[in-house]
């Protein structure tokens, strides 16, 4: 007979977190959710100011091909059609994004395909590239140099905290390059953001689940450990093993969000600021995700930061070095039963929204099937 008080202990309730409580929830197991932050949601957590929902860790464009996956998330909440159209600002020059026949206009005043693809081709050439090695290398053969120096160069490194030349080329491959006037910035099949937020959704589903706020499992491990037969996990791995193997890199954001007395501040719903001079990455105008008429409006500027122990990491940086020292954490890991990794950082991995939900859902089904 089991002793504990929990069959699970999930740590975190962003959206792996909160899907796997729910649906083993549903069958009957006893779950608490611990979270260190005052709400729930992770970094999707909407808060309504002036009656729009802000995005409060960042702009969260829910896209995907998984219809299983769409099929489940309307479960929680009506979707609007949402597209996702940055622009982007390089000195005084405004660019739509991603790379399409727009962009390549507004840079080069082509107006059909075949120039567009000449320049770059050219440009290619000039550049002698191969077999990209990297991300700046990977950025060029697609694009050419052009585009690289205004729109990825300076953005880029910003956001990582590196130099283009440095990065793996993997990360440039998701963006898309279009030689038609497409500026949605997703490949994707479904595309939108839930009417109302995202913490609605979350709140659905930790409905009749045991919930503790401001509670930091590592202020207390052992206490945690013990109080359930199992741990899902979903801070950050190599905290979790005390970074016996060294630190993984992360980068941090920090948000400055602003009301202004305006229906109306830039226009569009993210700008990106693509030249290094500027400090931020883009502003997030968060009424025009949901088309929100009102007087005032919130705008959140989007820092990147460096990460060390103490302060928020939001995404990992999955360089070869990183790579190897998160397969010695992977291999402790697979030797306790008892306990399970998810998340962006619990599996140091760049999950897009759709992909987190389906890796929980692939975790419930192991568990409930009896898998370990």
């Amino acid at each position: 007979m089991n002793q504990l008080k929990y069959d699970y202990l999930v740590v975190g309730s962003g959206l792996f977190g909160s899907v796997f409580a729910h649906e083993v929830n549903k069958k009957g197991k006893k779950v608490l959710v611990i979270e260190k932050r005052n709400h729930i949601g992770g970094n999707v957590y909407t808060e309504e100011i002036s009656n729009i929902n802000v995005h409060k860790y960042g702009a969260h464009i829910f896209h995907t091909n998984n219809k299983d996956v769409w099929d489940y998330i309307q479960q929680f909440a009506e979707f609007n059609r949402y597209t996702n159209s940055p622009v982007a600002i390089y000195k005084d020059e405004l660019y739509n994004l991603p790379f399409n026949m727009n962009t390549f206009y507004q840079m080069w005043g082509v107006k059909t395909p075949a120039e567009a693809k000449k320049i770059i081709e050219s440009q290619r050439k000039e550049a002698n590239i191969k077999d990209p090695k990297n991300l700046e290398e990977q950025a060029i053969s697609l694009v050419g140099k052009d585009i690289y120096e205004k729109l990825v160069k300076g953005y880029t490194e910003k956001q990582w905290g590196k130099k283009c030349s440095e990065l793996p080329s993997f990360i440039i491959k998701r963006l898309p390059v279009r030689f038609t006037f497409d500026n949605n910035y997703f490949n994707d099949k479904y595309q939108g953001i839930p009417i109302g937020g995202y913490t609605k959704i979350v709140e659905k589903l930790l409905e009749g689940i045991e919930v503790k706020l401001n509670t930091d499992f590592f202020q207390d491990k052992e206490k945690w450990e013990k109080i359930a037969d199992k741990v899902i996990f979903t801070g950050m791995i190599d905290q979790y093993f005390d970074y016996c193997f060294g630190e993984l890199e992360y980068r941090s954001l920090k948000f400055e969000h602003k009301i202004h007395d305006t229906s109306n501040y830039q226009g569009n719903a993210v700008l990106n600021y693509t030249d290094k001079e500027v400090p931020y990455t883009r502003t997030i105008e968060h009424k025009h995700f949901e088309g929100i008429k009102s007087e005032k409006t919130v705008v959140t500027t989007e820092y990147p930061m460096p990460w060390s122990r103490g302060k928020e990491a939001y995404y990992p940086i999955n360089d070869e070095k990183n790579m190897e020292t998160l397969r010695k954490y992977e291999e402790l890991a697979e030797n306790k039963g008892n306990l399970a990794f998810g998340g962006r950082l619990g599996r140091y991995k760049y999950y897009d929204m759709w992909e987190t939900i389906d890796e929980s859902l692939k975790l419930v089904e192991k568990e409930l099937s009896g898998g370990i």
